[in-house]
């Protein structure tokens, strides 16, 4: 009985232990990077409408400098909380720019006629972001060609309506799967790593954390670094 009772007492640890550390970390009581405002100085946040209602005015601005917005994805779909976050966001001091969710099952040029009609010319400080990954996609994966064309259609688009480059937001797994030796290694790059420093070194912005902490926010939010002042 003992031994039973002991066997049992070693399993629900064995099963707490991680359960308690994945949930440590899902809000935020601990994370792999740690960055300073010495080393990196433009720091900002990426949010969409996940995050709730935001208090931007509780944002703390002498820490945050930029906020990167969702606006849209796909073909159809615009995050409900865009319209009030980039004026509420411009208000609270932060430069704000707005990202769209680029889907595997829609044409580019749709895509990008979806972004622009949302976002309008002259409200933003930060060039558009393409967010490329894998969570949260179609579960088709185009082949390397069909993908380059669509998203090559999409910053066409985005280029000649907004004058500028836009920044593509990129995880490893997608990287490796699609970009590299692709033609867009001249679009500055926005790179996820939330468990150590980078492996490329010609990032533009890195997401250093997922699951921050931030007043103003209820609940965990995107962490991000920039090389130059925005």
């Amino acid at each position: 009985m003992k031994k039973a009772i002991i066997a049992f007492s070693i399993l629900c640890v064995l099963v707490l232990i991680p359960y308690s550390v994945y949930y440590a970390y899902h809000i935020g009581l601990w994370r792999a990077n740690y960055v300073s405002l010495d080393a990196y100085p433009v720091q900002g946040l990426d949010v969409s409408h996940h995050q709730g209602e935001i208090n931007w005015a509780a944002i703390p601005t002498d820490q945050f400098k930029f906020v990167y917005i969702k606006a849209t994805e796909g073909g159809d779909f615009s995050d409900t909380r865009f319209q009030q976050n980039w004026p509420a966001a411009q208000q609270a001091g932060l430069k704000v720019g707005a990202y769209h969710f680029f889907t595997l099952c829609s044409e580019g040029k749709k895509q990008a006629d979806h972004f622009i009609k949302t976002v309008p010319k002259g409200v933003l400080d930060l060039p558009p972001a393409i967010d490329l990954e894998f969570v949260g996609n179609c579960t088709g994966r185009p082949t390397r060609a069909a993908f380059e064309k669509e998203l090559r259609d999409y910053i066409r688009k985005i280029e000649k309506h907004y004058q500028i480059q836009p920044v593509l937001y990129v995880t490893y797994e997608f990287y490796d799967a699609y970009m590299v030796r692709g033609p867009f290694g001249r679009y500055p790059l926005w790179l996820r790593d939330v468990w150590g420093i980078p492996l490329r070194t010609d990032w533009h912005i890195w997401q250093y954390a997922e699951n921050g902490k931030v007043a103003g926010i209820k609940g965990p939010v995107d962490l991000n670094v920039m090389r130059e002042q925005p």
